[in-house]
Order: C-alpha cells, then structure tokens, then sequence
C-alpha cells in the first residue's frame, strides 16, 4: 500500500511516504519554525573570505549565509574556460540575490548559491542552464524524445528547463503554461534585484506539505491522507495543477496520528536506533558523524543453506536494499561509507553494487556511488539539504557530549 500521510497538530507538522507498506521517508516541522531551503533572498556581502574562496552574505536571517566561489559565478563565467579569483567575482557590501541550498544547522548559516532554480509541478526552470534535460525515471526513449521537443519549442532566452518525472506523457499545453508562469516568476525575481530594502526575502517556496505533494505525488496509486479540514481543503484546490486528479484520492481522516499507527512508528524508531534487523537475522550498524557516515553489514544470525559465498552474497543484496532505504528515511547526505561483508566473487561484487544502484532510483536526492577502494569499502555521495532525521528529533547527551560512551573510574 503506497500513501502520503499528513499528521498536523497545534505544535507540529509531521509528513511521511509510505512504500509497500513500509515508511520512506519521514519530516517533521515545528510550526513555529519556518523552513528555509528553496528561499530566495536579496542579501548583502558582509565578510569576503580569499583564503576560502567563499563570502558570508546577510539575508535578514539568524545566522550569515555562505556562498562559495563556484555558486557566485554568473552564467558567462560559469561556461568560461577561464579560472577565476572570489575578488574578480563578489566584493564586500555588494547587493545580490541568492537562493538557500542547504539548511542552517547547529552552528553553521544557510548555504547560498546565486545560481536560481524554481520547481514547478512538471518542470523546474534553471536560468543558469542553457540545457534541456529529462528525469532520469524517464526511460521510455520516444517520451524523452517528445519532452526535449517541447522543450526546444517552449524555451525563451536560452534558459534551461528540466522535466520532472511527474510530466510524462502530460500535454505539451500544461507544461508549456508552466513554463511561462515559472519565467514570469523568475523576471520579477530580478526585477527586484536593484531595490530597496537589503536584505529582503523575494520569494518563498512552498511549506512542507505542499512541497511534498508537488514533488512527490506522481504515482495512480497513491493516495494522501490528511487529518486537518484546512490542508484538506487547500489540497482540494490544487487538482487542476495536477493531470492524474489529485482530489479523487485525497482522504480527510481526522482520527489519523503518527502517535497511533504501530507500524510507522516502528519505522521510525529503527530509523533512530543504530542496528537496523535483517529479515534473513543479518544486521547492518549505522554511524552517523560530522564528517562522513559509516554503514558496517554483518551475517549474525544468518548461516545460510547452501555455501559462505551464498550466505555472503544474499546478506549484501538484502543489506543494499535496506541501506537504500534507511539513507533516504533518516535523510543521510554527504559523504557514506558502507562496509559490505567481503566478497571475492567480482560477479557478486557487480549484482551487490546493482541492487544498490536500483534501489537509489526512488530517492530523490539522487544518491552517487562514487567507488569501490581498494579495501573493498563502497563510497557514496549524497545531496545534504536538511539536518538529518536523527539530528531534528534528538539532543546531544549532555553526559557524554555525543560519544554515546561514559568514562568508568578505572583511569
């Protein structure tokens, strides 16, 4: 059974992607905090840092925001073979516009790039590409075909579209109205460029709920399950935006709560606790720490029937599968290190990465498997945009300081 659930209370927002039954991926917002990834700001340089290649940028928030050199670039020089220095690209108490990529988190500002890129339902408009390009998840090549054509058709002043898997086989007048509202967005983006006040917030993407729906409802049989009239009757409103009628299968259960349903709740806490079970009796152990995480797999339990290659081999591409699906429901990014238990067959080195890499397609933060070093350690990347699941919803130990261990008395 596949559904998006929304659960809101008077302190809180939670929404969550239930797959086969099984959760996804999982958010939680307080509602007195508001989001700020995809905003889009008129800022200030305030500091210029030469020996980081990188600036602090006032935009009216808590904390500076932080843009480096390769997001600071305009379009001319980000398709010049030229190398540039941060002086000859941004200049203390210089206005300009820039778009959050990156949360802020503990101690450290927002990340900002001046390269806009607005999502629509179908399509993201990316001004600082001249490309025409199509999800991934598109496959069928006379749909890709259809989708650059319009494309060609459709773009203005060489300015890049990206078709989202949600715009297969929609009509070529839907997306071509998208574009347009999304370009009428943009011009009035940088009609501002020049005004005051400094700082100023220009544009505010959608709350979670709504980004979630526009970004993730794209299946006929998934449905929405929402406990709050109001969203209802805002989601209600939507179904002319989307082609695969979004206000047949949307379902106001006013009784719904994360807090009452036994099976999301297992799911999360597996997602907060360190050993996640295997079917078979494997495990895999999950280390989550500021520079990288660290994912070990083990047999336990599990002997298998048949030979130690089998036994090896079936526990890897169980793990894989489980892996895939812990990194995107805790929203693990950065750099991953996983620990598959050694393997000699290089054939079952390949089905192992495979499965991996099949079991990535759902995630949309589109994780990368970097390599395989030479301890047989596989390295994969992963978009961070938000703190993970484990940093909203728990504290540092204020015993411990985050080692998870406590010193004895015998040193």
């Amino acid at each position: 059974m596949n559904y998006i659930f929304i659960d809101f209370n008077d302190e809180k927002t939670r929404v969550g992607i239930v797959e086969e039954g099984r959760l996804a991926e999982f958010y939680s917002e307080e509602n007195s905090k508001e989001a700020l990834y995809g905003n889009v700001y008129r800022g200030r340089v305030t500091n210029v840092l030469k020996g980081m290649d990188a600036a602090f940028i006032d935009i009216g928030e808590e904390k500076n925001a932080y843009l480096h050199l390769k997001d600071a670039l305009n379009k001319e020089q980000l398709y010049s073979k030229e190398t540039y220095n941060l002086e000859d690209v941004i200049k203390g108490g210089e206005e300009i516009i820039v778009q959050i990529i990156k949360e802020p988190h503990g101690t450290k500002g927002a990340k900002v790039t001046t390269h806009i890129s607005l999502p629509g339902r179908y399509i993201v408009l990316t001004p600082y590409s001249n490309k025409i390009n199509v999800s991934k998840k598109i496959v069928n090549n006379e749909e890709i075909n259809r989708l650059r054509r319009i494309g060609k058709e459709i773009r203005k002043n060489s300015i890049g579209i990206i078709f989202r898997t949600a715009s297969r086989d929609v009509e070529r007048s839907i997306l071509e109205e998208e574009y347009k509202s999304l370009m009428d967005l943009y011009l009035k983006i940088e009609g501002q460029r020049n005004f005051l006040p400094t700082p100023k917030l220009l544009y505010k993407d959608l709350d979670l709920v709504y980004q979630i729906v526009r970004d993730k409802f794209n299946d006929k049989d998934t449905k929405i399950i929402v406990n709050n009239k109001e969203i209802y009757k805002n989601l209600l409103l939507l179904d002319e935006f989307f082609s695969n009628k979004l206000a047949q299968r949307v379902e106001l259960d006013l009784d719904f709560s994360v807090d009452n349903n036994m099976s999301i709740q297992m799911d999360i806490k597996e997602a907060l606790d360190r050993k996640v079970s295997l079917k078979s009796g494997g495990y895999i152990v999950i280390d989550e720490t500021e520079a990288l995480t660290a994912i070990d797999v083990n047999t336990g339990k599990y002997v298998g029937a048949f030979s130690l290659e089998d036994t090896v081999l079936r526990t890897n591409l169980e793990a894989a599968e489980e892996i895939s699906r812990q990194i995107r429901l805790r929203d693990i990014g950065g750099i991953i290190i996983i620990d598959f238990i050694d393997m000699r067959d290089k054939e079952h080195i390949s089905n192992v990465l495979s499965k991996l890499s099949k079991a990535f397609i759902k995630d949309r933060n589109k994780p990368t498997i970097v390599d395989l070093t030479k301890l047989c350690l596989v390295e994969i990347t992963r978009k961070k945009t938000k703190p993970t699941l484990d940093s909203q919803v728990t504290t540092i130990c204020p015993t411990c300081n985050g080692l998870g261990r406590v010193r004895t008395n015998k040193c």
